[in-house]
């Protein structure tokens, strides 16, 4: 007899079972997502410290400061690679706060020693620091080292900044 007039025992126990039953089904279906969306940021993050690991400059904005109308931009770049780049001509794109689209530009970085860190800056005209939202690597113009061009030169970027004004590529 499935349920009982005496006292309930075995329908209580039925209920109890089916509470525990939809109550772990509910936890697995809630848990799930969560685990996947960690499993796929932990590969993210090995996917980015990789390229960042293979890259062979890695160029930082370091911070930005107002001269006069202008807004200059610090950069440090460290070659770790062997080679020594005689061009390395950016092109850059920079983005007001509301991510409009200010300018375009082009950087030379170069001259960059091989195994050196180098401290660049420029100058960006008649634009207030506060009028930076960020700056976007959305080329590789020229890539040298020596007299040869260097291949997948975008590739072997890597790219951070330690201001609240991002650099991408």
């Amino acid at each position: 007899m499935l349920f009982s007039n005496r006292d309930n025992r075995p329908a209580a126990a039925f209920t109890q079972r089916i509470v525990v039953t939809a109550l772990a089904i509910a936890a697995v279906l809630l848990i799930r997502p969560a685990i996947a969306t960690a499993e796929e940021d932990a590969v993210a993050a090995a996917e980015e410290g990789t390229d960042a690991a293979q890259a062979s400059v890695a160029i930082e904005l370091n911070k930005l400061e107002s001269k006069g109308s202008d807004c200059r931009a610090y950069f440090v770049i460290d070659n770790k690679s062997d080679k020594a780049y005689e061009t390395l001509k950016l092109d850059f794109i920079l983005f007001r706060p509301d991510g409009i689209i200010d300018q375009r530009f082009a950087v030379e970085l170069a001259p960059l020693k091989a195994k050196k860190r180098t401290v660049k800056l420029f100058d960006v005209a008649s634009t207030s620091c506060d009028d930076v939202g960020s700056f976007l690597i959305n080329d590789v113009m020229e890539c040298k080292a020596g007299s040869a061009d260097v291949a997948n030169c975008l590739d072997n970027l890597a790219v951070s900044s330690r201001t609240d004004n991002a650099l991408n590529k």
